[in-house]
């Protein structure tokens, strides 16, 4: 049973999804299932991630990369059911790894984090250690993003983060499935829509 905040909204993006019919939607994660995904990768869906993923499960859908970035998988729906544990693993470390690739070959290297080492492998030994106290961010579809925890974590922005190039993809979950896949919504250049950074330590390259 989903509760708390979170339901509604979450059920509201499944609902709005469902009528799109773009997606193959397989019936909805049980709580057992909630809890083995949690337990195996460390990290606890945000409670309208969860409402939405208890609603129906989506799986396929006809999909192209955007010009510029590489995957590797390839369907972008995580499929939280079946999929083996190293491609979900590779999912979730993909904003992690972006970085990395940033402080490596792009002289990225973020305020808090002290001065920059002289070396590249001390610098990325660095980044490493400070990323894995950054909050974790779960795979929505492709690289659309939503911070993990739950406890009334409800209402964030999807983030669609490609390396540290890191923008808002909608002001939260039911407003994520109007921009990525259409159906009724706000347009970006309604002056209404204006997403507000919520999640610590990604928010400072949006």
């Amino acid at each position: 049973m989903i509760i708390g905040d979170g339901a509604p909204l979450g059920m509201e993006a499944a609902r709005r999804l469902a009528q799109t019919g773009c997606c193959e939607i397989a019936p909805g994660l049980t709580d057992a299932e909630f809890d083995r995904i949690e337990r195996t990768y460390g990290f606890e869906f945000a409670d309208d991630h969860r409402a939405f993923l208890a609603e129906g499960l989506p799986l396929n859908v006809p999909f192209e990369p955007e010009e510029g970035v590489s995957y590797a998988w390839e369907k972008p729906w995580p499929d939280w059911r079946d999929a083996n544990s190293g491609a979900i693993r590779e999912r979730l470390e993909w904003p992690v790894e972006g970085v990395l690739f940033d402080v490596e070959h792009n002289a990225v290297w973020h305020d808090t984090w002290g001065d920059r080492p002289a070396g590249r492998d001390e610098a990325l030994e660095t980044a490493r250690l400070k990323l894995a106290q950054a909050p974790r961010l779960v795979p929505v579809y492709g690289h659309r993003f939503l911070p993990a925890g739950r406890g009334g974590t409800v209402g964030h922005p999807v983030l669609s983060i490609v390396e540290t190039d890191i923008i808002h993809y909608g002001m939260d979950l039911v407003d994520y499935i109007h921009q990525e896949f259409g159906g009724p919504g706000m347009d970006r250049t309604d002056p209404r829509w204006n997403p507000k950074a919520t999640v610590a330590f990604w928010r400072d390259f949006l």
